[in-house]
């Protein structure tokens, strides 16, 4: 049995046979002559509801929540820190600023600018400057822990005088009149923990700026018109 209803309507001819010309009677099935069917035979299509694609219903969806407009991509997510990357980040660029930190004005800044570089690289995330002010500052403490740690061997062994020669050495090499005593007392200081107090201010802020510089700097540009 076919899964459509069969409707037969038998349609008055008025005129002849369609296959043959005979004149046939109203309400014959079929032409006396050739015997060619009279009927119309309408097939009836059941009724399955409203046609996929046709109607938004049908596939649950709200005519409410249908955007026909262009598609708008999701808001970017929270800038939330991902703290073993930036751990990694501000150990890598702390190391680096071990040496680089040396670079009279830019080397220190330029460690925390590192910091955000290797933070972003590895994240793929855009940093704030509060975030990149963040790392700055830890990749500066990182160079700052590490000269804490050979001043306080040093006390260990007993050795600041020949550090200071050293520095005193040092100093004379670049140029700088060692025989100031202001030289010499800030030479001294070093191993002092006021003067731990100052290397600590001047490492970890001057980091923590470049960090949040370099954030803006990598932040990307907002087109124009």
């Amino acid at each position: 049995m076919l899964s459509g209803s069969l409707c037969a309507s038998f349609k008055d001819v008025e005129h002849s046979c369609q296959q043959c010309g005979t004149t046939v009677e109203d309400g014959r099935p079929f032409c006396p002559q050739c015997r060619a069917p009279q009927i119309n035979v309408l097939v009836a299509v059941p009724y399955s509801g409203i046609v996929t694609g046709s109607n938004r219903e049908s596939d649950g969806i709200s005519p409410e929540t249908v955007n026909d407009g262009p598609f708008d991509p999701p808001a970017p997510l929270g800038n939330a820190i991902d703290s073993g990357t930036a751990v990694r980040a501000a150990l890598k660029a702390g190391a680096l600023g071990i040496v680089i930190g040396a670079i009279p004005l830019i080397g220190i800044p330029l460690t925390g600018a590192l910091a955000v570089f290797f933070y972003r690289r590895r994240s793929g995330s855009v940093v704030s400057a509060a975030l990149g002010a963040q790392l700055g500052g830890a990749a500066g403490f990182v160079v700052f822990a590490f000269g804490a740690l050979l001043v306080i061997t040093i006390i260990g062994l007993h050795a600041q005088q020949q550090c200071v020669d050293m520095m005193t050495t040092t100093f004379q090499k670049l140029g700088a009149d060692t025989s100031d005593p202001n030289l010499q007392v800030r030479i001294r200081d070093v191993f002092t923990p006021s003067g731990q107090a100052l290397a600590f201010f001047i490492t970890v802020v001057p980091a923590s700026i470049g960090g949040m510089l370099a954030s803006l700097f990598f932040r990307p540009r907002t087109p124009r018109g």
